[in-house]
């Protein structure tokens, strides 16, 4: 059992006064370990101390917002709370982003600065900038301005592929190092914000056509994080391993804020594969996971026998149906697993199963909402309160979201008038207070635990010269939960599903793709002219059986 720290939520308002007094109570014990980087809490608190120096070189102060554009590397962190140390806030993007969707984010995010990787894997991400600033290529720093993002005036990157216009973010550290002594002080005297100062905004996708930008608020994120580690048993001694992306809210919002809160050390894998990441487990003794069920199912399927033979690990977090968080209780040993339920507007998680409750009520609850969080159920049509047991739309309300970035509209549909914000998603609430998750209102599609909005992808593909008309669901997939089918009206006789499916590769996402494209002659309506999506979801699933069969005929 680990060695409890806190009996109440640290005193610290903002995640660098977070990481200075953990650095100052426990400066040798380790915070992180990525790739070859291994940190302890000092020499974390100096790489951040080395960040926000660079930045604030570069200008970035009170009221900045500084995009993050990289994977799971150990500089995400000091970068991000080194933003946060001179008063800025930061926006999360995601790695899977393409020209398409980045143009969107820039614009919705109104950044100052974007430090962005220079490839992930396969992807050239310098490429997809400069396709939208090719004056990037042709003029020096701060020699450029873009008509499209006007407020956008640097970008650095972290790798060798720099492109003129940008600095690389080796240079813009050394530059600064005069300046880092500064900023260590800096981040042990009183912050330049306070607890109610954006930290993060994430990304999140719903039934709109496009991301909602999420602001998430510094102390409120340690508050939640704190109350999540509790509930999985955290202590100082815990080593916490996370596979997901660190943009979403299941990471920075989570995850880290579980272990920091805890001054416990994040064990970080950059791209989850199943045998690598049983063997990182078992090099760093592990102790707790968060893990989504298309991992558990590779784990599953790939190290079973290994995944039990962890004797330090003991719980973490998962999410999903009983059948799937059964598989990480017994079939990987994980015997503590706690089952959570939340959304990025809600800070990743706001209901969480406790590890000591018995597996029966952490197979077929989400648990009780978390200290400071309150949960009611309404009828979706009259907003009448219903009783215990009755299934309707669950509202929180406590540690939620302020509102969405630039967004009335959004604002309008997710917040009663009373405040409380609507999840869109059906459960009940329990006799004992815990809640069960039911299924969704609305036709967002949940693909291996992302949410994608079909309206967004329709709408890219209504850009294609070749397509009528499109509708875009979700089907069942028996590992990734749903998976995106898109039936398409074509304009010309010369569009196929894989010329679709490659226009979509392309230029979008790879979790927005199209993993069915069906061509159809027209698209079922209602009697009043209105898309009669129901009718097509037998299709919708039919047709994913079907390739689920192809598929595996092929690797045979």
């Amino acid at each position: 059992m680990s060695t409890a720290i806190f009996g109440s939520v640290p005193v610290a308002t903002t995640l660098p006064e977070l990481l200075a007094q953990a650095a100052d109570a426990v400066p040798d014990h380790e915070a992180l370990v990525a790739g070859a980087t291994r940190w302890t809490y000092s020499q974390l608190a100096d790489e951040v101390a080395h960040a926000a120096a660079a930045l604030d070189d570069i200008g970035v102060g009170v009221g900045s917002s500084v995009a993050l554009l990289a994977p799971n590397i150990a500089q995400w962190v000091p970068i991000a709370l080194g933003a946060q140390l001179v008063g800025a806030r930061v926006d999360a993007f995601n790695t899977w982003v393409r020209a398409y969707d980045l143009d969107y984010l820039l614009r919705t995010s109104g950044a100052d600065v974007l430090v962005t990787v220079d490839t992930v894997r396969s992807a050239n991400l310098i490429g997809e900038i400069t396709t939208l600033l090719p004056e990037l290529e042709h003029n020096a720093p701060g020699e450029w301005r873009s008509a499209a993002y006007p407020s956008l005036r640097h970008i650095a990157v972290l790798g060798q592929q720099a492109p003129r216009g940008a600095d690389r973010w080796d240079d813009l550290r050394k530059r600064a190092s005069g300046a880092v002594e500064t900023q260590r002080a800096a981040l042990r005297s009183a912050p330049v914000i306070d607890g109610e100062s954006v930290a993060f905004v994430l990304y999140t996708s719903g039934s709109t056509k496009n991301p909602k930008a999420v602001p998430l608020e510094q102390r409120k994120l340690i508050e939640n994080g704190f109350h999540i580690g509790e509930r999985m048993g955290l202590g100082a001694d815990d080593r916490i391993w996370f596979g997901s992306p660190l943009f979403w809210s299941f990471g920075c919002a989570n995850a880290l804020m579980a272990t920091f809160t805890h001054r416990a050390c994040f064990v970080l894998q950059e791209q989850f594969e199943a045998r690598a990441a049983v063997a990182l487990m078992a090099e760093e003794r592990v102790t707790a996971a968060y893990l989504l069920p298309a991992m558990a199912e590779a784990l599953a399927a790939a190290a079973p026998d290994e995944m039990r033979a962890l004797d330090s690990l003991r719980t973490g977090a998962t999410i999903g149906r009983p059948d799937e968080v059964e598989r990480v209780a017994l079939d990987l040993g994980v015997g503590e697993i706690c089952n959570v339920y939340g959304a990025t507007e809600n800070y990743g998680n706001c209901c969480v199963t406790d590890r000591r409750d018995p597996l029966e009520v952490r197979l077929y609850t989400q648990g009780r909402p978390l200290p400071g969080v309150e949960a009611r159920v309404v009828d979706p049509e009259t907003g009448e309160l219903l009783g215990r047991g009755v299934p309707g739309e669950l509202h929180i309300r406590g540690r939620v979201t302020r509102g969405y970035l630039n967004d009335d509209e959004a604002n309008a549909e997710a917040f009663a008038p009373d405040g409380w914000y609507r999840t869109g998603d059906r459960m009940i609430i329990n006799d004992d207070g815990s809640v069960t998750y039911i299924g969704r209102l609305n036709d967002m599609i949940k693909t291996s635990g992302i949410n994608v909005s079909p309206a967004e992808v329709e709408g890219f593909l209504t850009t294609h010269p070749d397509v009528a008309e499109v509708v875009v669901m979700g089907a069942p997939h028996p590992t990734r939960d749903q998976v995106v089918v898109a039936f398409v009206v074509p304009k010309t006789p010369e569009l196929t599903a894989e010329s679709v499916t490659d226009y979509c590769r392309a230029n979008i996402a790879g979790y927005k793709v199209p993993w069915v494209v069906s061509i159809v002659s027209s698209i079922p309506t209602t009697g009043t002219g209105k898309i009669a999506r129901r009718n097509l979801l037998d299709t919708a699933a039919e047709l994913v059986v079907k390739e689920i069969d192809r598929r595996e005929g092929v690797k045979q």
